[in-house]
Formats: C-alpha cells, sequence, structure tokens
C-alpha cells in the first residue's frame, strides 16, 4: 500500500485536541472490545487537554513517549512508550490502538515499526515489552511482523468484560545493545 509511507508520528499536541477527542469518540465502543475501557469522564475537551499535557510532561522527564499516528494529517492511531526504565534497563512498554476504520491494512504494522525507529533510535532504549490477550489475533500478528517474540504467558491475568483473561508476553530487543 503506497500510501503507508505517508504515515508520520507525532507528539500529541494542543493543536490536536479536537481531532482527538473526535477520534477517541468515533472509537469508543471499538477500542472497549479490546481494551480495558477509559473512565467516561475522559470523553471531555478538558479531560483529553489534561490528557495531552500529561503526555508532554511525561515526555520532559523520559517517563513515557506518545504519538498520535496520522496519514495525510488525519489520526488513525496511537502509540506509546510507557514505564521507561533508566538507567540500568533502557526498557519500555509498548502499546497501540489504531482506529477501526484502520484495522486490517497494515496501518498498525507499519506504526510500529515507525515507533521502533524511534525507539531504538533518537530514544536509545534497548529492550520493549508488550503484552496482548490470546484472542487479539490482530495485535500479535502486528508484533510478530516487527520482530517481537513471545517470551511468557501468565493465566487468568487480568480482569476483562467481567471475565479473567490469560495474557501473552512479547519483547523485541534492539540489535545494537550491549551483551
Amino acid at each position: 500500500m503506497p500510501d503507508l509511507d505517508r504515515i508520520q508520528l507525532h507528539p500529541p499536541a494542543s493543536a490536536d485536541l479536537p481531532a482527538l477527542l473526535a477520534f477517541e469518540l468515533d472509537n469508543r465502543a471499538y477500542f472497549e472490545s479490546w481494551v480495558t475501557a477509559r473512565a467516561p469522564s475522559y470523553y471531555t475537551a478538558e479531560a483529553v487537554a489534561a490528557a495531552i499535557e500529561r503526555a508532554r510532561h511525561e515526555r520532559e522527564h523520559d517517563h513515557a513517549h506518545q504519538y498520535l499516528a496520522k496519514l495525510d494529517g488525519q489520526i488513525i492511531g496511537r502509540v506509546n512508550l510507557t514505564g521507561v526504565a533508566r538507567p540500568y534497563f533502557n526498557k519500555a512498554t509498548l502499546g497501540y490502538r489504531i482506529g477501526e476504520q484502520f484495522g486490517g491494512r497494515g496501518y498498525a504494522t507499519r506504526i510500529v515499526a515507525l515507533l521502533l525507529d524511534e525507539a531504538f533510535g533518537a530514544l536509545d532504549l534497548w529492550r520493549l515489552e508488550a503484552t496482548a490477550r490470546p484472542q487479539n489475533l490482530g495485535s500479535i500478528a502486528v508484533m510478530r511482523r516487527n520482530g517481537f517474540h513471545q517470551y511468557g504467558r501468565s493465566e487468568q491475568a487480568m480482569r476483562f468484560q467481567d471475565a479473567w483473561s490469560d495474557l501473552l508476553y512479547f519483547e523485541r530487543r534492539n540489535g545494537t545493545a550491549p551483551g
């Protein structure tokens, strides 16, 4: 798909507030079918503005790095690195969500690939970790296409939609990391 090359990652900024709120509202039900629901209070301009400011603060302090994935200026997804641990581990946890209308077209794979470039490049991380429920075959495929491998599984690790679910654990290491 030629439009995959037009995807760009940008840290969220105040100017993104209307589009980001619309993206979250438009995809709310879809996201909640795969990941834990956000509090209803999140879906307001004030809460999204606070989240953008929190993302800026976390980025400045190297605690987390959030990005909006945009295709020709339109938000199509979000990707983030949380739980940044330095100096001894130089690792973070990967998370992402892609808008429902953009699923199954290679966008998620491309967005994670762009994040890997940032994580192992400018951010100088050595390891990324991620989790997925076994039912989320799309997310598992995205991780595998981006060089992640599964290193563990925990049974009944999280409660999701009133049922216990297993979690699969994935990792990807920077090929240039020491050792």
